[in-house]
């Protein structure tokens, strides 16, 4: 019986409960929460659930004293966890979306707004794979290409998932998918104006960046390259700058292909990364988001270790006194 354990397969050759199964983990029941296929099991239960082939479950332990993680980030009087941002856009369908936000780790799921299939409302939506009582819904203004459309969206937005933490995106054209800075600068000023907190995508300029915050924004989102190019962070120079210049998170958002490119913009210095395709259009969907969730966790921790210097010449590492 193959079982997915906090995004992992493992297998067992006995038939189980929760609670027989989280026995043989050598995990104590009482100290634990299970999420059973996206529905928390209450604990007086584990006896009675049948742990059945392909399920997919969540074992969590609880926090005592309202102590959290240490290097969690905040964002609009929110704290989060995980630094991985990720779009729910380009998989192959809902389940394999559900799976790989899953095995991301992320806590932040961007979402568009879209128009609701009248001629068949029976269709599965997005929320019946991904749920915003797990995850936090970061509605997202992916299409728009004038300041009207996007402030028009995000309020379509407001109504119906009644969310006040939105990302801004105004496009410039198709070609580039790159952000029309005036036209963005004017949906920020009438989205904080109408209560939003607003996440911006925005061009590599630290001037713009300064001034997105000095409008109210709460976070900037800088694009590492051209949205779903993957070309990965192409003027490392300009997203430090940004970082230095604003006291509000900082999260790369466009152009991450492979998970070095996500490891660099957290040694940067950044507070997060958003990315989409690098995740949904890998061979591997699933792996790769994995991969995603560890490059950065590994570039967090790199930047707070801090790097060696660079030098000009060689070193060696083993000491020359004493040398036969």
């Amino acid at each position: 019986m193959r079982v997915i354990i906090n995004g992992e397969e493992r297998s067992f050759t006995a038939p189980h409960t929760l609670h027989s199964l989280l026995a043989e983990l050598g995990v104590d029941p009482g100290k634990v929460a299970v999420e059973r296929n996206l529905e928390i099991v209450p604990r007086s239960n584990y006896g009675a659930v049948p742990v059945n082939e392909g399920d997919r479950l969540e074992i969590v332990h609880f926090i005592g004293g309202g102590a959290g993680d240490e290097d969690g980030w905040e964002v609009a009087g929110r704290t989060f966890h995980s630094r991985l941002l990720v779009g729910t856009g380009k998989y192959k369908d809902f389940e394999e979306t559900a799976r790989a936000i899953e095995a991301s780790g992320a806590e932040i799921v961007t979402v568009a707004v879209r128009r609701v299939n009248i001629s068949d409302p029976s269709q599965p939506m997005l929320v019946d794979y991904v749920s915003p009582k797990r995850y936090t819904f970061l509605p997202n203004t992916a299409g728009c290409y004038t300041a009207e459309e996007a402030v028009r969206t995000l309020r379509l937005a407001r109504e119906a998932g009644g969310w006040d933490l939105v990302k801004l995106e105004v496009l410039g054209d198709q070609k580039t998918l790159y952000p029309n800075m005036p036209e963005t600068l004017k949906a920020a000023e009438a989205l904080i104006g109408d209560g939003f907190r607003v996440m911006v995508y925005c061009s590599d300029d630290p001037i713009q960046a300064k001034i997105l915050e000095d409008m109210g924004c709460v976070a900037i989102m800088p694009l590492g390259s051209l949205i779903g190019s993957g070309l990965g962070i192409l003027n490392p120079i300009n997203i430090r700058l940004i970082k230095e210049s604003v006291a509000v998170p900082v999260l790369v958002d466009a152009g991450v292909g492979t998970a070095s490119d996500a490891a660099v913009a957290m040694e940067l210095g950044c507070d997060g990364v958003l990315m989409n395709t690098a995740i949904a259009q890998a061979k591997d969907p699933i792996r790769m988001a994995r991969a995603m969730r560890l490059a950065v966790e590994a570039g967090r921790l790199a930047y707070l270790a801090g790097r060696m210097p660079r030098k000009q010449y060689a070193d060696p590492s083993s000491p020359l006194a004493g040398l036969i």
